[in-house]
């Protein structure tokens, strides 16, 4: 057993900063210019998520097993539907369906399409199949949040990896239960859209900032004649386009409007892979931290205690255990004023700081508020 103890001590230096000293620190800030296509949506135009539950056929004996019920119950209804009766004494425990795999379909249905237009549709194993490559998807419905028929897939199936076994070894790369039909869905059903009847238009930021949504509406009277926009709230912009306005037309015009943003200056961070993303529009404060380590071993020996020969004892398992401890040293990084963000990946990589250690530091630093970003943790 291993047990690492990390220690943090930051000591921060804030300087007092006025009004007037954040308004040109933030006139500062690189501003970037996006179209308003790339920063927001447009309100009721979007896509729509559908669902199914079929069957894939055509495996090489790397489908579901008997054990799995429900594939089972899908083939036989699948027969009956096709006009294809059992005999009275066969029984599910007599079939086999190492051939086929029970699946479920995702597909996103987008905006405006109509019937006939063809989409892309990503087939999953449902059982425990252990490998569906080279299958072919049968007719499936793909419904909607409403339970209607909104499109039907089939066709055979891509994988992007691939699962051997023989005589018991097993050899698998990335997700062969996964795989995907371009263009194996033929849209059924249309979901009703009539932009003509729009009397107002509402752009929905991806990322909700006051400045960002009333710059926008800004850009949007100027650039776009006859047009009246106002911000809403940090995401919502609302466009009242004049009474003769061709819908389509307009909406290609403001979408094509570019301005200037800034975006928020965030650090993510993903714990389970040790991944660190740092912005290049974050700031630091001065500060320094003393980053030591007390690592304690644990390690458990078993040993057999043998009694002499003619002798009346037993045999024993007997435990030991050993504990090693080590306390190693402070490393210290000290941040002056104007220190930038590879300033402090290279004095952590000069401390030899782990991924681990990096996500520690970084939280001790938003906490003693010497990180001017946003911290998200995946």
């Amino acid at each position: 057993m291993r047990l690492m103890i990390l220690s943090l001590v930051l000591l921060v230096a804030c300087p007092v900063v006025s009004s007037q000293t954040a308004v040109m620190a933030d006139a500062g800030v690189a501003a970037r210019r996006v179209r308003v296509k790339d920063v927001a949506s447009v309100e009721g135009i979007r896509d729509n998520q559908l669902v199914g539950y079929g069957i894939v056929v055509g495996l090489r004996g790397t489908g579901d097993s008997t054990q799995t019920v429900f594939p089972l119950q899908t083939l036989v209804s699948a027969l009956e539907r096709m006009g294809v009766n059992l005999p009275q004494n066969a029984t599910t425990a007599s079939m086999r369906t190492q051939n086929m795999a029970a699946v479920f379909i995702a597909a996103t249905l987008p905006p405006f399409a109509r019937p006939g237009n063809k989409i892309d549709v990503t087939v999953s194993s449902a059982g425990d199949a252990r490998s569906i490559e080279g299958g072919l998807l049968l007719m499936t419905p793909l419904y909607g949040p409403d339970g209607q028929i909104y499109a039907q897939a089939q066709g055979p199936l891509v994988l992007g990896g691939y699962s051997v076994t023989a005589n018991g070894n097993t050899r698998s790369l990335n997700h062969p239960t996964t795989g995907r039909i371009p263009d194996g869905a033929i849209v059924e059903r249309a979901v009703p859209l009539d932009l003509t009847h729009m009397k107002k238009l509402s752009l929905l930021l991806n990322d909700p900032d006051f400045r960002t949504a009333s710059m926008m509406a800004d850009a949007i009277r100027q650039q776009v004649a006859g047009t009246v926009a106002r911000a809403v709230d940090s995401r919502r912009i609302e466009i009242e386009p004049p009474s003769s306005a061709d819908i389509p037309e307009l909406l290609a015009r403001v979408e094509s409007v570019e301005i200037e943003t800034f975006p928020r200056a965030r650090v993510v961070v993903n714990e389970r892979t040790g991944t660190v993303v740092i912005g290049g529009n974050v700031r630091l404060q001065p500060v320094s931290i003393l980053h030591g380590g007390l690592v304690v071993n644990v390690i458990s020996q078993y040993q057999v205690s043998q009694p002499n020969a003619l002798s009346s004892g037993s045999t024993q398992v007997v435990q030991q255990t050993t504990i090693d401890a080590q306390d190693k040293p402070a490393n210290r990084i000290e941040l002056k004023e104007g220190a930038t963000v590879d300033d402090l990946v290279a004095n952590l990589q000069q401390i030899g700081a782990t991924a681990r250690d990096i996500i520690s530091i970084l939280q001790a630093m938003k906490e003693a508020q010497a990180l001017e970003a946003e911290l998200e943790v995946m």
